[in-house]
């Protein structure tokens, strides 16, 4: 029994260590450009890019749709001992992300304008909306083909080449970062090209394990089959819902703070933002290093693991959702400083961190047990969720709060948001195992 227990101990560690940390470098990515924005191009330019996030955070939950799906089916059938069924699902998940990146990037370079008017970009921030999201776009297709071929990468048994693939992707984006906002002068078209190209030049590092053969999965014989792609949708549906919990999130703040705080809460918002991204990283990375642990004790049946995972993984978003809490109640003006952000926008952010941050620990339980319930094959519990936490609690409650109780109540909302959101998560998980994890 310690022997089982050591080893799933070691499983665990291998793949949440790794995953957490690329997770924390890949959202470095928002916050290295808003510090540069922040000093080298102006605090509205900061704002601007805030409000092109959402269709950045679009853009990543449609290609989890995809990736998601596909390493999810991949998973289960790996557990069974299939690796020709596990790569017709890898191959099919990646033609699906080339078609979403194809059709977003084109989206993107060519309806810019309209796309910044639906964000709620004013006139402040209307043309840097633009420049940047213009720029962002022409990049989306080796982006999404980076994020597909991670997570296969993570599930084929290689999350340390996933690691090593974002770490060097950050380190460039921070070295792009500083040459095209300072010596060159782009503004925050250069944060949306150095974002592109080091994450592109990621793609290279991380298709060196399949170039190489070095896992199960493989890209040959490839055989389209409508019912396989179909189920891929079916299970990355919950996950590229989840994933809309932050831009809509984002956006429904934007208009709200816009319409009855003003510019200067806007700015301060998108410090509380990047701040929101970098901490939310962690969660997301602990549940997408449980995921193939999940899928693979499910595809064997093995309900013990399977129960240990998801008992450490919850324990482990918990404790680590509020010491982030308790690190930004404590550092918030350290944390406003990093930014170069003006006297007003700084007094408002220090004030409303705290409020907003407190978020973070229904979010970590909400992304641990929705990870969970869409890698067993509880699809509907999953959907349900997380529809229920991306598209209504949050926006419902965003603008009927302040409207009811008023304004001093906005930066609360996302927190009872996802309160009420962890409130149903229980109930769908209890109910859902009244008589123990069904294996189908």
């Amino acid at each position: 029994m310690t022997t089982m227990i050591s080893g799933r101990t070691k499983e665990l560690t291998r793949y949440i260590v790794p995953t957490v940390l690329s997770n924390c470098a890949f959202f470095l990515f928002t916050v290295v450009d808003g510090i540069f924005v922040g000093r080298g191009v102006g605090t509205d330019a900061l704002g601007a890019v805030n409000l092109a996030l959402p269709f950045v955070m679009i853009a990543n939950a449609l290609f989890m749709l995809a990736t998601i799906g596909g390493v999810t089916v991949a998973a289960i059938r790996l557990g069974r001992g299939d690796k020709d069924g596990a790569s017709q699902a890898f191959a099919h998940a990646l033609i699906g992300v080339l078609l979403i990146s194809t059709l977003l990037s084109g989206a993107g370079v060519f309806g810019t304008n309209t796309l910044a008017g639906l964000l709620g970009a004013n006139d402040t921030f209307h043309a840097l909306v633009v420049d940047y999201l213009f720029w962002y776009a022409i990049f989306l297709i080796p982006m999404g083909l980076t994020l597909a071929l991670q997570g296969f990468c993570r599930n084929d048994g290689s999350p340390v080449l996933v690691s090593a693939s974002v770490i060097i992707s950050t380190i460039l984006n921070i070295f792009g970062d500083w040459l095209l906002i300072f010596p060159l002068g782009m503004g925050v078209r250069g944060a949306a090209i150095a974002t592109g190209v080091s994450q592109s030049l990621g793609l290279a590092v991380v298709a060196l394990h399949f170039l190489q053969r070095r896992g199960s999965l493989r890209l040959g014989g490839f055989r389209f089959q409508a019912p396989l792609f179909l189920k891929i949708v079916g299970r990355g549906l919950p996950e590229m819902i989840g994933q809309f919990a932050m831009p809509v999130t984002t956006v429904c703040m934007n208009y709200a703070l816009i319409s009855r705080l003003g510019d200067v809460a806007v700015n301060a918002y998108s410090i509380t933002s990047y701040v929101a991204s970098f901490s939310v990283a962690i969660f997301v990375g602990s549940s997408e290093g449980l995921q193939p642990l999940f899928g693979q004790s499910y595809g064997r049946r093995d309900g013990k693991s399977l129960s240990f995972y998801f008992r450490a993984g919850a324990w482990i978003n918990l404790t680590g959702s509020v010491a982030v809490f308790g690190l930004i109640f404590l550092l918030g003006g350290p944390i406003c400083a990093l930014f170069n952000a003006a006297p007003a926008v700084y007094a408002v952010t220090l004030e409303a961190l705290p409020r907003y941050a407190w978020s973070f620990i229904p979010i970590a339980l909400n992304t641990h047990i929705s990870a969970y319930l869409y890698s067993t094959k509880r699809t509907k519990e999953s959907i349900l969720l997380n529809t229920c936490r991306s598209l209504i609690f949050n926006s419902s409650i965003i603008f009927a709060l302040p409207a009811i109780f008023g304004d001093g109540l906005l930066w609360f909302t996302a927190g009872i948001a996802e309160t009420l959101a962890m409130l149903l998560a229980f109930i769908l998980l209890v109910r859902s195992e009244r008589n123990g994890v069904v294996f189908q």
